[in-house]
């Protein structure tokens, strides 16, 4: 086997200057920070052109880029597909090779290239144009050849690279993920893309357990719900406490509407007051208008209404009232809504 040197890393200088490596640090977020300033004021109607020219496309969003912009696209494809635009990355070199059939007529190609001369780029632009797709160039040199066979450019020029040998991608490419961002984000206001929009496309994550997830997905219901008459007695209600194991009981009217809720809470507090508990029933202990949530609402709502009545359980009804379900801290614990 070969001794390839050149896979090795750089060998580890005598002293290590830590104070000079916070200095470099900093400089390089200064430098980083001053580029994105910098790029908002480049900002015009081409901005506002490639956002137009984006909501009016019938199809997807095609990202490219080669090297370190392609690792930049891949990531604003992704951002553009979770907040509402149809978006995909497809790597420059490969689509000379065949990947170009994933473009199609009525897609807005988005090339990304700091110098604009990129050669894999070049070489495919003509079978996008004839391919009937728009390009949107991204790019630090508004007299590039991508910027010349681009529809619109958006310009993410940077004075200075952080990188103090000037060849790493450092400022250039901070840069251009930020004005991926920008267009994101303005896609998707002009969308009216909502929390709700955001959550369909992360069903997976916290944000659309949060989003996604109805009281009535986790809520205990039919037989596992405890409840009672008014006049049932103490020591039955006590029993269905003790077989639901919800930690507390509904007391429901005739019509099934709850009328009240008692606790293990309530239990320790009359036992601490002293009261003969055992020819008493429930409507001498009942706890009125108890706290209640709609089965279609939330479950995060749930959590609010919690935590602003400092409850731990909570009853469930329909949308006449009448009792359906309960549910408690822990049932939203193991659903990972809290």
């Amino acid at each position: 086997m070969l001794n390839d040197s050149s896979q090795r890393p750089a060998a580890a200088p005598a002293t290590f200057d830590r104070t000079r490596a916070v200095a470099m640090a900093r400089q390089t977020l200064d430098i980083e920070s001053s580029a994105l300033l910098g790029l908002k004021d480049q900002l015009d109607q081409g901005f506002a052109d490639a956002v137009a020219h984006v909501l009016a496309c019938r199809g997807r969003v095609v990202v490219m880029g080669m090297g370190k912009s392609g690792h930049v696209g891949r990531k604003i494809a992704a951002t553009l597909a979770s907040t509402g635009t149809p978006a995909l990355f497809v790597h420059p070199a490969e689509a000379s090779h065949g990947d170009l059939g994933m473009v199609a007529p009525g897609d807005v190609v988005l090339a990304i290239s700091n110098s604009g001369e990129s050669d894999e780029l070049a070489a495919i632009l003509p079978a996008i144009k004839r391919l009937g797709a728009s390009v949107i160039a991204m790019t630090g040199r508004s007299s590039s050849s991508l910027a010349r066979h681009a529809d619109v450019v958006l310009s993410n020029r940077v004075d200075k690279a952080a990188c103090p040998l000037n060849l790493a991608p450092t400022a250039s490419t901070t840069a251009q993920l930020a004005l991926g961002d920008a267009l994101a984000v303005a896609l998707l206001d002009a969308r009216g893309f909502r929390e709700e929009d955001f959550a369909r496309s992360h069903p997976g994550g916290a944000l659309g357990r949060k989003l996604l997830t109805h009281v009535r997905d986790i809520m205990r219901s039919g037989d596992a719900v405890p409840r009672v008459g008014p006049a049932t007695a103490f020591t039955e209600m006590m029993r269905e406490m003790s077989a639901k194991g919800l930690g507390a009981t509904a007391v429901v009217d005739s019509a099934g509407r709850p009328i009240g809720i008692f606790t293990d809470g309530d239990l320790r507090r009359a036992i601490e007051g002293g009261a003969d508990l055992r020819n008493l029933c429930a409507a001498d202990v009942v706890r009125a208008a108890p706290r209640s949530v709609r089965d279609d609402a939330l479950a995060v709502d749930a959590v609010g209404l919690m935590e602003q009545a400092r409850v731990t359980t909570l009853l469930v009804v329909d949308a006449e009232g009448v009792l359906v379900g309960a549910l408690n801290t822990n049932d939203l614990m193991r659903a990972k809504v809290i």
